[in-house]
């Protein structure tokens, strides 16, 4: 529902990113305002985080009714585009997944479930870092849900059973994403996509995955019980965070380059 521009601050003589809203001319009314309730959402939603793992918002502007986010620049490309490459070694894919889960911890400390950790939506900076972005469908402890009744929401390889089944979900949700977005680092391959949207979203909820090949010891039973289909058989954040560390001891320092990347991104 958005584009990505580089742009440039000229109050304060920086280069930032500013997410367009794009909706078609077609769609009614009503569901346009709920778009750009999203969006103000995901301006709010990172906001109220404040971690170094997760986009930084830097103002929200109005525009004829439209809201237009200017967020900081990350300099490098997303797991997504490195992963087009094949699967990582499994120091930098821990190490990577241990920044993002920080990230997540935090989320969830301040009460937001972010319901689309995926590749595309974690960006690979200079130094090292690694941040989690686009919060567009995020849902927020004490606010009112913006996704359309009976809609989909999120991306349905890396959308969790419990929210596949319409349930409610929590921070293990996020969780499991992870564990998706970790098997796809190490293995090169999605662990339940399928030829279609319905085969996909059944295969996770019913399939177990195929057990990790290049993982096959502890990182890998991590994995696959981030992929329980049960939230509660899922381990907690320190364990996760305990096994990511000392497989990331032998990562690189910085993972992401420092180059700029394309001018603009579609993002959906």
């Amino acid at each position: 529902m958005g584009t990505v521009w580089r742009a440039r601050d000229e109050v304060m003589g920086r280069e930032v990113a500013v997410k367009e809203p794009r909706l078609p001319a077609s769609v009614e009314p009503a569901r346009r305002q709920r778009a750009f309730a999203r969006m103000r959402r995901e301006a709010t939603a990172a906001a109220r985080i404040g971690h170094p793992g997760v986009i930084t918002l830097h103002d929200l502007v109005l525009e004829d009714g439209r809201p237009w986010l200017v967020m900081e620049l990350v300099r490098g490309g997303s797991l997504e585009e490195r992963l087009a490459d094949g699967p990582i070694e499994r120091a930098e894919a821990a190490r990577i997944g241990l920044g993002v889960l920080e990230a997540l911890v935090a989320a969830h400390g301040a009460g937001v479930l972010h319901r689309d950790v995926k590749p595309a939506n974690v960006l690979l900076g200079p130094f090292g870092r690694v941040v989690l972005t686009d919060f567009g469908i995020a849902r927020v402890e004490g606010e009112q849900a913006l996704t359309d009744t009976g809609a989909f929401v999120g991306s349905p390889e890396f959308v969790a059973p419990e929210l596949a089944l319409g349930e409610r979900p929590g921070p293990g949700a996020d969780l499991w994403s992870l564990g998706v977005l970790l098997y796809m680092a190490t293995e090169g391959a999605s662990p339940f996509r399928r030829d279609h949207f319905a085969a996909t979203l059944q295969a996770v909820i019913s399939a177990p995955p195929r057990p990790p090949e290049r993982v096959d010891d502890a990182l890998g039973d991590l994995v696959l019980r981030l992929l329980s289909k049960r939230p509660s058989a899922r381990p907690e954040p320190e364990e996760i965070r305990r096994v990511l560390t000392r497989e990331a001891a032998g990562a690189p320092g910085a993972g992401g380059g420092s180059g700029g990347g394309a001018w603009r991104r579609r993002l959906r």
